[in-house]
């Protein structure tokens, strides 16, 4: 038994069906089973926390703060080391006793009253009972929701991780954690609940990306419009990854005036946008493309990566040696910088390790692209976006976003950006952009065709953008001429999507495949409800998608 497992959280799941022997993402049965029984933790101490939220008691932020970075851990391509995962689940059963006494006595279901043993061995054995599938007499709708929930709230965890990290928290999010997860245990629920419960993770994810937007903006200033290189230089790097601003800004402060050139890497490219990081004279561009071009892309190369949040693949032994991870994120036999106490992190491990390194030996041509056109800055400009809409001059907005992957059929996305029209704008976020941020797609009435809105999390943005141009037009998002283009891989596209449809946005093109988590029946009443429509050929798309908005 120990030898399988069962999972497709993500896009790539083998056959789209689930992975069975190993995970596509590189986590071996073991970890697969490991992170199976912390969300079955996870769920057990959520049941004992919900009469307690009922009660009117405040869960203890530590307790709320375990249980987002567990969520955050059993991400997809986010930690690999099944130690990391031991400790997290000998924690939670610390936690689990401590709310099972404070909790009223009554009936549980067994997430709750399940103990752990300290043993690993034992703990794998156990872990087939917290496996998704099971249940075998549970209903196949009632178990698609569940999932879609739980993968919501992963999603929501990465976010609310990477706020809470600079010092800012929703309380209302923080008790949906708890809520939501012991939905996901709860036979009384019926199928009208579990929608309901599914909606409110969507404007949980609102609220925790609003959440988010304030921190960066805050501590940042609001992103504007700035060139990034995409070109290497001479000199030592660090190569920095994943999403977490705050890990940038923190090397950034310990590398000033020590010759190392700092690279954002996938994710962190948006970082270039906020003017009190864009101040580092050293931060010097961006490596590379696409999050699941790593291998290739680190291979052997003069420098150091630092790796923040998810978006870890298994690192070749070219680069082993040179690749960090910090926060949450974890392989096996990595070099992991902790958090000290005070919230603050040494990097001198990595620096060294860079100057020793060397790095690049010469410079390449600069390119450069331009970044940073969050909400603020976008709408800074609404007066002319507007007038360029009236006038006819702007025939459309396409959002063309989401996670990149690997998958052949992901080319979807840079041919159907390529056959816009010419008077249509492209907002774009996450790590999908890659497919074509390096085109040159030229300008409409006086703006650049493409607007980068920034990372994941900037869905939030988009909808700023969106509603603020509904208002001006005096009409609905859904009545706007824009059309959304969704690529999903793992569960923050699965929070940003249902962030979307919380707020009644309809017909969304999602692909390029759909998820093996939901059930035909919810993916139908998805299609009645949000118009949700699976992509189809570049050319197709795009012809209907035009044909509704005359």
């Amino acid at each position: 038994m120990e030898n399988s497992m069962f999972c497709y959280q993500c896009e790539q799941t083998f056959g789209g069906k689930g992975c069975t022997k190993s995970g596509v993402c590189g986590k071996t049965p073991e970890i697969a089973n490991l992170q199976d029984l912390l969300i079955y933790q996870l769920k057990g101490i959520s049941c004992y926390a919900k009469p307690l939220i009922e009660q009117g008691k405040i869960i203890d932020k530590d307790i709320v703060k375990f249980v987002e970075n567990s969520l955050f851990t059993t991400l997809t391509n986010v930690n690999f080391d099944a130690e990391a995962h031991v400790k997290l689940l000998v924690e939670s059963q610390r936690i689990k006793e401590i709310l099972r006494d404070e909790a009223p006595k009554a009936e549980y279901p067994a997430a709750a009253t399940y103990d752990l043993s300290g043993e690993k061995e034992i703990m794998l054995k156990d872990s087939v009972k917290a496996g998704i599938m099971y249940d075998e007499e549970l209903d196949a709708d009632i178990r698609s929701l569940r999932s879609t929930i739980l993968y919501g709230l992963k999603g929501i965890s990465a976010y609310g991780h990477q706020a809470r990290f600079m010092g800012y928290n929703s309380d209302q999010v923080d008790q949906f954690y708890f809520l939501g997860l012991e939905a996901t245990t709860n036979d009384n629920l019926s199928l009208q609940d579990m929608i309901r419960f599914t909606m409110r993770t969507g404007e949980m994810s609102v609220e925790v990306m609003k959440i988010l937007d304030e921190g960066n903006t805050s501590k940042y200033k609001n992103p504007s419009a700035h060139k990034v290189n995409v070109n290497i230089k001479k000199g030592p790097f660090i190569i920095v990854s994943g999403h977490d601003l705050r890990d940038l800004e923190m090397l950034l402060k310990q590398t000033e005036g020590k010759g190392i050139n700092i690279y954002t890497h996938g994710e962190m490219l948006p970082a270039h946008g906020y003017p009190e990081l864009k101040k580092y004279k050293h931060l010097v561009g961006n490596f590379g493309s696409a999050w699941q071009n790593q291998q290739k892309e680190f291979d052997g190369i003069p420098g150091c990566i630092l790796m923040t949040t998810n978006c870890l693949m298994r690192p070749r032994e070219t680069y082993k040696d040179r690749i960090f991870t910090t926060s949450v994120v974890g392989w096996d036999g990595v070099k992991h910088i902790d958090t000290n106490e005070n919230g603050t992190k040494d990097f001198s491990e990595i620096i060294d390790k860079a100057l020793k390194l060397g790095g690049f030996k010469e410079n390449e041509e600069t390119k450069e692209i331009l970044v940073g056109f969050g909400h603020n800055e976008t709408l800074s400009h609404a007066g002319e976006i507007v007038n360029a809409v009236k006038e006819g001059k702007i025939s459309h907005f396409f959002l063309i976003g989401g996670c990149d992957g690997a998958r052949p059929g992901r080319n979807y996305y840079t041919d159907f950006a390529k056959m816009l029209p010419k008077d249509c704008v492209i907002l774009t976020l996450a790590c999908g952009k890659y497919r074509f941020n390096k085109l040159d797609f030229g300008t409409v009435a006086g703006l650049p065709r493409l607007l980068d809105i920034g990372q994941c999390n900037d869905a939030y943005s988009a909808v700023r953008i969106a509603t603020a141009l509904a208002d001006a037009f005096d009409t609905d998002v859904n009545s706007l001429p824009l059309t959304i283009v969704l690529s999903w891989y793992e569960q923050k596209a699965v929070a940003d999507l249902l962030a979307l449809l919380s707020l009644g946005i309809k017909g969304i093109y999602l692909g390029p495949s759909l998820p093996a988590f939901l059930s035909p029946n919810v993916l139908q009443y998805l299609v009645d409800t949000f118009g949700i429509k699976p992509i189809s050929t570049p050319e197709e798309d795009l012809k209907s998608s035009l044909k509704q908005a005359n």
